[in-house]
Parts: C-alpha cells; sequence; structure tokens
C-alpha cells in the first residue's frame, strides 16, 4: 500500500466507512464474503492536551516524562497494560550510555547518555534492579560496559516516574488514527474497552516503534525489513557460574562481566560464547532456532534474557505472516530450554519463567524524516549544528565502530517527520540506512532521542509553533539544564 491509499483507508476507518481492509502491508485482507460493512457515523467524546506520546516503550516513557516536566499536560498512549518496551522485553542489556573507550587504549571514558535515562537507572539502583555500570572484562570491544535491568522493576519504575511527573497514561488503548488539519496533526483516536475517543493536542510524538501515528497522519514511509524479529525467554533454575564452566571448557567465552547480582558484588552479570567453539550438535541446534548464546542477570539462578531471532518473508506490520511467526517463536523458545537442560551441567531442572508478550521488532516503518542519518554520520563520529543526543554504540561491534572511541550526534532534524508540522519521531523509525540503523536504534539512543523529542514537542505547545519553528538555541538550552550531555 502506498502513501496515499494508506492515508484514504485511515481516513475512512476514522471516519466509520470502513470495517474491512483493501490491502495492508501487501497482503489482501478483504471480508469472507469479499465486500465491506458500512459503520455507522458516531460522535466521539474528546480529550485535550497539549503533547500525546504515543507509545509507552524505551523512547516513549521518556518522551513524555520529559514533556511533563517541561510543564506541558500530556497523554501517554500504550497498548500493553505496562511501559518499558523492548527495554523489558528484548534483551540483553542497555546499550550503551558510555562511549567504547575500552576498545581504544588512551580514549577518555565518558558517560555521553545522560538526563532522564541516567535517572532511571539511578532509581533502579535504589531498588536492586540493575547492575549499574560495570566494565566488560572480555568482549569490550563491542562495549565497554554492562547495563542489565530486572524487567519487572523497569516497568514500575517507569511507571512510577510517569506518575509523578503528572502525565495521563492511558495503558491498555489502542491508536487507530490520526485527524489531520492539513499538514498538522490535530488528535488522534484511540480504542480502549472504555470506548473510542478523539485525543487533540498541539504537538505529537510517535514512540511506537511501528512508525503508527506518523503512517495515520500520512508521512512518507519504507517498510525495508532488513532486520529479524526476535523474542526473548528467561530461564529460572540455572547457573551461571556453571553456563561459565560450559563455555569456558570448549575455550568458547565471548564476552564476559562481573558486577553486583542479588546484591553481592563481583557475580557473572553478562556473558557469551563463540558458538562454533561448542559442542556441534549444541550449535546445530541453537542456529536452527536463532538463538543467541549472550543473556544478562541481575538475579541469582536466573538468565533473564535468551534471545530466538527470526527473519520474516515481508515486513512485521503483516498482521498474518506475524501471527506465524509469533507461534514459531515460542517453539523455539521452548527448545532452546530443553537445549539448556540437554547440555549445560546445572540446568538439567531449567524452566521458562518468563517471555515477552508479544514478538520484538528492530525495525517496522521508517519515517521519512527532515534530515536522515549515514552511516558515515555515525562511523566517521560526526556531530551537527543541531545536535540533542550524543552516542557511541554500534550494534556491528567490533567490525564496524565510532572513530577513535568517540561519538556522534543525532541532530533535531532527524526526528522531525517531513511534512508533517507538528509531529516528531524517536527510536527505531530514523535513519534508512541499515549500517546506521545498527547504532541508532538501540535503547539508550532511543531512550536519548525520547528526551530531545518529548522536551521539543512540550516547548513547541507552550509557544504553538511548529516543530520547525523552535529554535535550535531555546532547545539546547532546556536539554542542558535537564542534564543532557553534548560533546564540546
Amino acid at each position: 500500500m502506498n502513501r496515499r491509499d494508506f492515508c484514504k483507508h485511515n481516513l475512512l476507518v476514522g471516519m466509520g466507512v470502513l470495517a474491512g481492509f483493501e490491502k495492508v502491508g501487501g497482503v489482501s485482507a478483504s471480508s469472507e464474503a469479499g465486500s465491506y460493512y458500512e459503520e455507522p457515523a458516531k460522535r466521539l467524546p474528546v480529550r485535550k492536551f497539549e503533547v500525546v506520546v504515543a507509545g509507552g516503550g524505551t523512547a516513549g516513557v521518556v518522551a513524555a516524562v520529559a514533556a511533563a516536566r517541561q510543564g506541558a499536560k500530556t497523554m501517554l498512549i500504550e497498548r500493553k497494560g505496562y511501559t518499558g518496551g523492548t527495554v523489558t522485553e528484548g534483551g540483553t542489556a542497555l546499550h550503551s550510555f558510555y562511549n567504547l573507550w575500552k576498545a581504544f587504549p588512551g580514549v577518555k571514558k565518558r558517560k555521553v547518555v545522560r538526563g532522564i535515562p541516567e535517572e532511571i537507572i539511578e532509581r533502579l539502583a535504589r531498588v536492586g534492579g540493575t547492575t549499574g555500570y560495570p566494565e566488560m572484562s572480555r568482549g569490550y570491544d563491542f562495549d565497554s560496559v554492562c547495563t542489565a535491568i530486572d524487567t519487572e522493576l523497569y516497568k514500575l519504575v517507569t511507571f512510577e516516574m510517569l506518575d509523578e511527573a503528572g502525565v495521563f497514561v492511558a495503558v491498555n488503548t489502542l491508536l487507530t488514527g490520526a485527524i489531520m488539519e492539513g499538514p498538522r496533526v490535530k488528535g488522534v483516536i484511540t480504542e480502549s474497552r472504555s470506548g473510542r475517543e478523539a485525543i487533540y493536542a498541539k504537538s505529537f510524538v510517535d514512540c511506537t516503534a511501528y512508525g503508527d501515528l506518523a503512517a495515520y497522519a500520512g508521512a512518507d514511509y519504507t517498510e525495508p525489513n532488513d532486520h529479524p524479529v526476535a523474542n526473548s525467554v528467561g530461564i529460572g533454575n540455572v547457573s551461571m557460574e556453571r553456563y561459565y564452566e560450559f563455555i569456558k571448557k570448549h575455550d568458547a567465552v565471548g564476552e564476559y562481566c562481573e558486577g553486583v547480582r542479588s546484591g553481592k558484588e563481583g557475580q557473572i552479570v553478562r556473558l557469551s560464547g563463540h558458538l562454533a567453539k561448542l559442542p556441534s550438535e549444541f550449535a546445530a541446534e541453537a542456529n536452527k532456532i536463532g538463538m543467541s548464546t549472550v543473556t544478562t542477570t541481575v538475579h541469582d539462578n536466573y538468565l533473564m534474557f535468551i534471545k530466538l531471532n527470526l527473519k520474516l518473508p515481508v515486513s512485521p506490520t503483516d498482521r498474518d505472516e506475524v501471527a506465524k511467526a509469533e507461534l514459531e517463536l515460542r517453539k523455539r523458545m521452548y527448545r532452546a530450554v530443553e537445549l539448556f537442560r540437554k547440555y549445560v551441567p546445572g540446568c538439567e531442572k531449567a524452566f521458562m519463567a518468563r517471555t515477552s508478550p508479544s514478538l520484538c521488532i528492530r525495525r517496522g516503518r521508517q519515517i521519512t524524516c527532515d534530515y536522515d542519518i549515514s552511516h558515515e554520520d555515525v562511523i566517521g563520529g560526526r556531530h551537527f549544528d543541531d545536535d540533542v543526543v550524543v552516542y557511541g554504540f554500534h550494534d556491528m561491534a567490533p567490525r564496524l565502530q565510532i572513530r577513535d572511541g568517540g561519538t556522534y550526534g543525532i541532530p533535531y532534524r532527524a526526528l522531525r517527520v517531513k511534512g508533517i508540522e507538528n509531529l516528531l519521531v524517536a527510536g527505531m523509525m530514523i535513519t534508512s540506512d541499515h549500517r546506521a540503523h545498527m547504532s541508532t536504534r538501540n535503547t539508550v539512543s532511543c531512550m536519548g532521542q525520547g528526551q530531545a523529542a518529548g522536551t521539543a514537542a512540550a516547548l513547541c505547545a507552550a509557544r504553538n509553533r511548529g516543530t520547525r519553528e523552535l529554535p535550535y538555541a531555546e532547545l539546547r538550552e532546556v536539554l542542558e539544564k535537564r542534564g543532557v550531555y553534548f560533546e564540546s
């Protein structure tokens, strides 16, 4: 479906004209009889806010807190019953608050993502929900630190921060459409067990990961389908030490980090093995089910994340293909636990302790913004005259690293949706270049983008400005006051 057809379809849905679909994501999805049902028009109750953030995940939580702390009356819309998104579901650690200094002898260690993301980790530390920032002993050419988190405490802490900031949090609520006035978003349509509502606001931030709001608003986008989807399983009744012994026995240790686990210092909190060096039967089955050997934990007897990957033939916006993938990934999670029981001593009574409620994506729609960050921008350590995020991690390290263990900037214009006056995006929806996206999509980058986008949205709403009318100097001043780090 092209942009024009998508917009026409969703306008009809918003008007109550269509209940079936002409074509979504390239797959026919008309009703069984091949006809359509004309839904009666309905008057929707209206709520009014200054800023609406769609999606309460990695970027959305930070965006909503930032907007509310800036004084904006803010609503957060989240389809699940909790906050956190990929941070709580995707695994395995938060990458990364620091530059990659350990891989470059002589390079200064710097915490380059601060502000609200740093505050979340501080609050988690107070309740025993994170390893903090212990340095990697092995594998530090990938990341210099390991910031693992307790997924359930992350949900609690972020929800509390939203409540304290005064955000109106609408969980268990679906975003189903956009109300447009020319190139401006006037409002969004939501659906919940309380019924359908129209939500009006002055500024909007799309943090849905899939780019749902931007697509409903008629933004240009592509669907690259250039990453596998995944689900991760938490495995209980296991031992990190025994898993380490299993990997070490085969001279296969990859990443290794010690930190605080169950309140004790000096415990293994991150570990991975080189699959090619592990027993051939184990390796063959792990490859077959797309299993990564890397895991992190903050608790004894628990592997927080074992990730299973699956490449879809089409974009993860395709409902029917995703349904098949959900089943396949759950089969793979079961087989992963069986693999640990069979091959890893000390894991004979392992069990599935946690799964994500739905598969996780690394990219859905890529939204066209005013600037498209390139691979060269990232690895070259380029900074811009409108930087709003400084970042120093690349998921393809050590093969691809940011020059000299430095950082690059994400410019404000890379978050502004092209052709729409009052809509920003934050998270994995920016950057068309696959290699650049392997950096910008990571959790801590998304958190930093969220603070920038939420702050900008609040400033625009307060002054009745579009996103392009906001002076960068004004945005920069506020971000610095709120603890955001910028390279000098």
